[in-house]
C-alpha cells in the first residue's frame, strides 16, 4: 500500500443457548436431497463477492482497519461479503516493532481472530517495506540493518505461522519511471540488490506453507517496471529462490486507467509459475464508468487461471485512502454500488439487493446469508430474515446447498425437501415489527466441496 489513510483457526460449529433450545435435527437420509441441487452447467447465482468468487475458484478480500471493526455496519457488510482479508496498517513495521525487538501484535491479532471466527482467509502485509519504518531501522549501519531485517520477518512470521495465507514480504522495491531500477531504500542502499532474495528465503525457513509474495503498484500493464520486477521473478524461479506469487496493487483512476494489456500482463507472469493475486483494488469514480472498470479487473483474474484472488482495498468509501475519489464497492452508508452489482455479476452472482450481503428479497422481507464458522469437511451458515416496511406474521427461505453436499442439522426454523431445495420456515420467530429480524442456522458437511449455497428470495405474509 503506498500511503497510510488519513487519520487514520477456523473453529468447528457451536450452538448458542438459544439455538439449542431450537434445534432440529436432520438426519442425512431427510436432507439427502437438499444436498443434490445446483443446475448442472448453469451459474449459481450466490448473494455474496466471497461465496461468488469461491464458486469460480478464487477469493475476495479487502483490506480491513482494527479500529472500524466495532462499527456495526462496517463488520456485516465485511462479513457478508468478503471471505479473506488484509490488515490495512496493523502488520507494518512501525505498528508491529516500533522500538526495537519490542512486539505489539495487539491489532493486528484483533483482524486476525475476527477473521479466522467467519472462516476467512488472511493475507499478511507487509514484511519489508521502505514506508512507516521506525527511526530507528533507517539509523542502524549494514550488518545491524540485516540482523534487524531477518529479525522482524521470523518474529513476526512465528507469531503468525499457520495463520496467514499469504506474505506480502517484500514491499515497492522497484521505481517508477523509464529505468526500471531498484528503489532507494535502507534496506538497498545498505544491503544492495540481495536484500529481496535474502528476505524470501528468510521467510521461507519461518513457514514452509504459506505463500509468499513480492508486491507492488503501477506494474499492471507491461513497463519498465513491471519488466523489471518480472525480470526478478524469473531469475528468482530459475535459481529456485523461494517466490510463489506475485501481487497487482491496481490503484486505477483517470490518469492511471485499467492498462489495455492487463490480462496478458497477469498472464505472463503467471506462465513464470507463481501465483498471480491482485492485492489492492480500487477504482476511482462513480456509475457505469466505474462498474465497466472493474469488471474489466475481474474478467482478466478469471481469464488468468494462475490468478487466484482479489482484494479490495477497503470496505467503504468513506474509510477509502484517497475517499474524495470514491473508489470502492460500497458507498459511505454501505449502500452496494453499481460497481458492486457489475463484480458481482462477472464472478457470476446476481444481487438481490438490500443492505450489505443481501442474497435474496421481496417487498416484505429480504434474507442473508453469513458463513459463521468453517472447518475440515464443514461450515455453519446463518440466514438472516429481515422484515421490510411493514411487520409480518411469518416467513419463508429456500437453500440451495450444492451436491454433494449435505446438511445435518438446522436450527431455529423447520426445514421441508422439494426437488432437492431445502425451504425453511419458523420454529416460533416467525413474527416480526417492521424493520426487525431473526435468523436461523444450519450445518454442513462439504464432502469436498467448496461451493456456496444459494439463499432465495424471502416470502413473507
Amino acid at each position: 500500500m503506498a500511503q497510510i489513510p488519513p487519520g487514520a483457526t477456523p473453529t468447528r460449529p457451536h450452538l448458542p443457548a438459544r439455538a439449542r433450545r431450537a434445534l432440529s435435527l436432520v438426519t442425512a437420509g431427510v436432507l439427502a436431497a437438499a444436498g443434490v441441487v445446483a443446475l448442472a452447467g448453469s451459474a449459481e447465482a450466490v448473494g455474496a463477492l466471497g461465496d461468488a468468487a469461491a464458486a469460480k475458484g478464487r477469493y475476495f478480500g479487502t483490506a480491513v482497519a482494527a479500529n472500524h471493526l466495532g462499527e456495526a455496519a462496517y463488520a456485516s457488510t465485511l462479513d457478508a461479503q468478503f471471505d479473506s482479508v488484509t490488515p490495512e496498517n496493523e502488520m507494518k513495521w512501525d505498528a508491529l516493532e516500533g522500538t526495537r525487538n519490542s512486539f505489539n501484535f495487539t491489532a493486528a491479532d484483533q483482524i486476525v481472530s475476527h477473521a479466522q471466527s467467519k472462516g476467512m482467509k488472511v493475507r499478511g502485509h507487509t514484511l519489508v517495506w521502505h514506508s512507516q519504518l521506525p527511526g530507528w531501522v533507517s539509523g542502524l549501519a549494514a550488518t545491524d540493518l540485516r540482523s534487524a531485517m531477518n529479525n522482524h520477518i521470523t518474529q513476526v512470521m512465528t507469531h503468525y505461522k499457520g495463520k496467514i495465507h499469504s506474505w506480502d514480504v517484500v514491499n515497492e522495491a522497484f521505481q517508477d519511471g523509464s529505468t526500471g531500477a531498484r528503489r532507494s531504500s535502507p534496506f538497498q542502499d545498505k544491503l544492495g540488490d540481495g536484500f529481496i532474495e535474502e528476505a524470501f528465503r528468510t521467510a521461507r525457513a519461518v513457514d514452509a506453507d504459506a505463500k509468499l509474495c513480492y508486491n507492488d503498484y503501477n506494474t499492471d500493464g507491461q513497463n519498465a517496471k513491471s519488466n523489471a520486477v518480472y525480470a526478478m521473478v524469473k531469475d528468482f524461479k530459475q535459481r529456485g529462490v523461494p517466490i510463489d506469487c506475485v501481487g497487482f496493487q491496481s490503484h486505477f483512476n483517470s490518469n492511471s486507467p485499467v492498462p489495455s494489456d492487463f490480462q496478458a500482463n497477469l498472464q505472463r507472469f503467471a506462465d513464470l509459475g507463481v501465483d498471480v493475486q491482485i492485492t489492492e483494488l480500487d477504482i476511482e469514480g462513480s456509475g457505469s464508468a466505474q462498474a465497466a472498470n472493474y469488471t474489466k479487473v475481474v474478467n482478466a483474474c478469471l481469464a488468468v487461471t494462475g490468478c487466484k484472488g482479489l482484494t479490495v482495498w477497503g470496505v467503504t468509501d468513506k474509510y477509502s485512502w484517497r475517499s474524495s475519489g470514491t473508489p470502492l464497492l460500497f458507498d459511505g452508508d454501505y449502500n452496494k454500488k453499481p460497481a458492486y452489482d457489475a463484480v458481482l455479476a462477472a464472478l457470476g452472482g446476481s444481487s438481490g439487493g438490500g443492505d450489505g450481503g443481501g442474497d435474496g428479497g421481496t417487498g416484505a422481507c429480504t434474507a442473508t446469508y453469513t458463513r459463521t464458522a468453517s472447518w475440515g469437511g464443514g461450515y455453519n451458515g446463518e440466514v438472516t430474515i429481515k422484515a421490510g416496511g411493514s411487520g409480518i406474521t411469518t416467513w419463508a427461505v429456500p437453500v440451495t446447498i450444492p451436491s454433494p453436499q449435505t446438511v445435518s442439522a438446522v436450527w431455529n426454523g423447520t426445514p421441508t425437501t422439494s426437488g432437492g431445495v431445502m425451504t425453511v420456515k419458523p420454529t416460533w420467530n416467525g413474527t416480526l415489527a417492521a424493520g426487525a429480524s431473526t435468523s436461523f442456522g444450519f450445518t454442513v458437511t462439504t464432502n469436498g466441496s467448496t461451493a456456496a449455497p444459494v439463499v432465495g428470495a424471502c416470502t413473507a405474509s
